[in-house]
C-alpha cells in the first residue's frame, strides 16, 4: 500500500517511470539474502525507499509472531545491507507508531522510544521495527563520514487508503470496519456491533499523504535533517495531528459506506490501549503537514475496495 502511494507522488513530482525500480513480493524476495543481493548488484539504484513489511492487526500478530519478527527482521538488514555494499548514499526506512512504549506520554514523541515495556500483542512486529531504526543509524554512525551514508528513518501512524488489506481477519481497523459495513449494507443487518467500548482514541493517516511525507523527508538537505534528530535517535513521526475515538470513527464509515442500521458496541471485549497519537512537532518544524481529513480518505479507500469487489 504505502509502496505503490510513493510511486503514484514520485510520478506526480515528476520522475520518469523508467528511473524507477519496484519489485512486488512475487519478483523478489527480501527475506533472502543471495536474491536481494543480486537485485541490488543488478540494478544499482541511487535511493531507496524501504517500505515492504509483513503487517497485520492484533488478530495477525497474535498468530504469527515469529513470522512477523522473522520475516521483517530478515528483510530489513537484508535491504539495508545490500544498498550500502552496492553504494546506496541515501535511504529511508519505513517503521510503524507500535515501536513506542504501551504506557508512553501522549502524544508520542521521538524520545519515548526504548523507554518502557511494549504493548505484548505486536512485540515482536515493534522490535523488528525498532532494529531497523538502528540499523539506520549504525550505519551512518559507522560509515557517514566515511561513505557519505544517509540512511533515515520516518515513523508511520495508523495508515489506510488505495491498496489496503481489506481480509475479513488480517487486517487493520479501518479497512476491516469499512468491508462489515459494506457487507451489512448489502444484506441489509439491523446492526454492526464493533469490538469494545468505542471510547479510545485512534490517528489515522491517509496513505498519500505517508508518501508525501516520505519524498519530503528523504529529500531534506542534510544539515536541516540532522539539526532536527541526533545521531542515536534519528527517526521522525509521521501523524495527522489529531485522533478519533474508535466509536467517531465507526460512525463516520458507516456513513461514508452508506449503511443506515445501528451501531453497537460491546463493552465485554477488550478495547486495546486508550488512545494512541503521535507527537508530529518535529516534522511540522521540518516544513510537512497531512492534507487530506478523515472524510475525504475514507470515501477515497471505499471507492477502493468497491471496485474491488466488481
Amino acid at each position: 500500500m504505502v509502496g505503490s502511494a510513493i510511486v503514484r507522488q514520485l510520478l506526480a513530482a515528476g520522475h520518469a517511470p523508467e528511473n524507477l525500480i519496484t519489485r512486488t513480493h512475487a519478483e523478489l524476495d527480501l527475506t533472502s539474502q543471495a536474491a536481494v543481493r543480486e537485485f541490488f548488484q543488478a540494478e544499482k539504484p541511487d535511493q531507496v525507499y524501504l517500505a515492504a513489511a509483513k503487517v497485520g492487526g492484533i488478530h495477525a500478530n497474535n498468530t504469527y509472531p515469529a513470522e512477523f519478527i522473522y520475516q521483517n527482521l530478515m528483510m530489513q538488514a537484508n535491504v539495508i545491507d545490500a544498498a550500502f555494499q552496492n553504494g546506496v548514499k541515501k535511504l529511508l526506512f519505513l517503521g510503524s507508531s507500535c515501536i513506542y512504549p504501551r504506557q508512553a506520554p501522549q502524544p508520542m514523541a521521538e524520545n519515548a522510544l526504548l523507554t518502557g515495556p511494549l504493548e505484548p500483542t505486536n512485540e515482536p512486529y515493534a522490535i523488528a521495527k525498532i532494529a531497523g531504526i538502528k540499523l539506520c543509524e549504525s550505519y551512518n554512525r559507522q560509515y557517514g563520514a566515511s561513505h557519505s551514508v544517509d540512511y533515515r528513518s520516518v515513523m508511520p501512524t495508523n495508515l489506510y487508503g488505495l491498496g489496503d488489506n481489506y481480509h475479513p481477519e488480517n487486517s487493520h481497523v479501518i479497512p476491516a470496519l469499512i468491508r462489515r459495513f459494506h457487507e451489512a449494507k448489502v444484506s441489509q443487518a439491523p446492526k454492526v456491533t464493533i469490538w469494545g467500548t468505542g471510547t479510545p482514541c485512534r490517528e489515522f493517516l491517509y496513505v498519500d499523504d505517508m508518501a508525501a511525507a516520505s519524498i519530503h523527508v528523504m529529500n531534506l538537505p542534510k544539515a536541516v535533517y540532522d539539526q532536527h534528530t541526533s545521531p542515536m535517535q534519528s527517526h521522525i513521526n509521521v501523524g495527522y495531528g489529531s485522533d478519533v475515538t474508535i466509536a467517531q470513527l465507526a460512525h463516520t464509515v458507516g456513513q461514508v459506506v452508506g449503511y443506515q442500521g445501528d451501531i453497537d458496541f460491546d463493552s465485554t471485549k477488550p478495547d486495546g490501549a486508550p488512545r494512541k497519537l503521535m507527537d508530529s512537532s518535529r516534522l511540522l518544524a521540518l516544513g510537512w503537514q497531512a492534507q487530506v481529513n478523515l472524510q475525504d480518505g475514507l470515501t477515497l479507500a471505499y471507492q477502493d475496495f468497491f471496485q474491488k469487489q466488481k
